[in-house]
């Protein structure tokens, strides 16, 4: 079986990163996401492990797709029903790029009336749609009149822990928070620090991350789960992998922490953390007061919204933190227009594009003086 991983713009190098550090060698990289093959413990170890996924999507079949018609019977001529009885909910999604059909809607209404068609013709009635909590998503991606059929293994997106009931105005997601901890170059010993944490999802992820703690507590279930093949002898091996990623969990870790100008954050930042089963520990404090002991990995996604560029205060507040912790070493997400690259006596060493949410970013570093 082929495996898509989807990932979120720019975060595709750090998923492959993390991917090969799970043992998977024959990856294949590309926008949107990574390539390779296996079967559903595959799936599932990626599922249970993976913090930069989005999607983990394995495939059905490809076939050539000019019109509507080969559409529908190229769907038609996939095995549904081994993954899909009529008592199991569907929902189909697609996305269209360079190709005849463009209408994703129609796509996607398409696809479904092939499944549920063969489905009429083998058992004489058909699976329910369920757009909100299918038993089994299908995922159609078209481009250059090729049609690629998917199942989404993930079940829900991959980011939603389960942890992080409660936020602050804009939150990154877990995902790219997990990104943005492996891109930013932290080794996963050096204490890690976020300044402006906010809801404290950095840093959170960062100490669940060096732990090796699973991504989603034992009692979730992923969309494989719920496919008609998933019986009593898949649901054992499927198990031993979900104890054996809790067994793995590491019960201490280097010191992750941060601080918020604002109590109501650090509130519910320290909540978060509780419900995670993080050890991170939060604090009130302004940047401006930014004094660490020893080498620290100061990460941060700075409450720019898009118009930091012209706040003065906030790049002397910086400049001040990076002059008093010549020791550490910065990561901060900034807005692609405007960040400078040299903040003081130092020179940024790299900076990595990426999206938070619309906005076009950069994961900017600049190493320790002592370096």
């Amino acid at each position: 079986m082929r495996i898509f991983v989807t990932a979120a713009g720019g975060t595709e190098k750090a998923l492959k990163e993390e991917l090969r550090e799970l043992g998977y060698r024959r990856l294949q990289g590309q926008r949107g996401g990574v390539w390779l093959s296996g079967n559903r413990e595959v799936a599932a170890r990626i599922c249970l492990h993976s913090r930069v996924a989005v999607r983990v999507l394995a495939e059905l079949g490809r076939f050539a797709c000019p019109d509507e018609d080969a559409l529908y019977r190229g769907v038609q001529g996939l095995e549904w029903a081994r993954w899909l009885t009529p008592e199991r909910s569907l929902a189909v999604t697609s996305v269209a790029r360079s190709s005849g059909l463009t209408h994703t809607q129609y796509i996607a209404q398409k696809t479904k009336d092939a499944i549920v068609d063969a489905q009429r013709v083998a058992h004489g009635r058909r699976s329910s749609v369920d757009r909100n909590d299918p038993d089994v998503a299908v995922f159609v991606h078209l481009e250059k009149n090729e049609a690629g059929v998917f199942l989404d293994a993930s079940g829900r997106s991959l980011h939603l822990r389960g942890w992080r009931t409660e936020a602050t105005e804009a939150p990154l997601k877990e995902t790219l928070a997990a990104a943005m901890v492996r891109l930013g170059g932290w080794d996963r010993e050096t204490p890690l620090f976020d300044p402006m944490c906010g809801s404290g999802t950095l840093v959170i992820e960062a100490d669940l991350m060096a732990r090796r703690v699973p991504t989603h507590p034992r009692a979730h279930r992923f969309g494989f789960e719920r496919w008609a093949d998933y019986d009593a002898e898949a649901a054992a091996a499927i198990d031993a992998l979900r104890e054996e990623a809790h067994a793995g969990a590491r019960a201490t870790g280097p010191r992750c922490a941060g601080a918020d100008i604002d109590p109501e954050a650090v509130d519910i930042a320290r909540r978060n953390a509780e419900r995670a089963g993080a050890q991170a520990r939060f604090s009130e404090a302004a940047l401006g007061a930014l004094r660490l002991e020893g080498p620290h990995h100061v990460l941060s996604n700075p409450p720019y919204g898009q118009r930091l560029e012209a706040d003065a205060a906030f790049w002397e507040a910086l400049r001040g933190a990076m002059r008093r912790n010549p020791e550490c070493t910065f990561s901060l997400l900034l807005p692609e227009e405007g960040a400078p690259r040299d903040l003081g006596e130092r020179r940024a060493v790299r900076a990595h594009p990426l999206f938070n949410g619309r906005i076009r970013c950069r994961l900017v570093t600049w190493s320790s003086m002592k370096t």
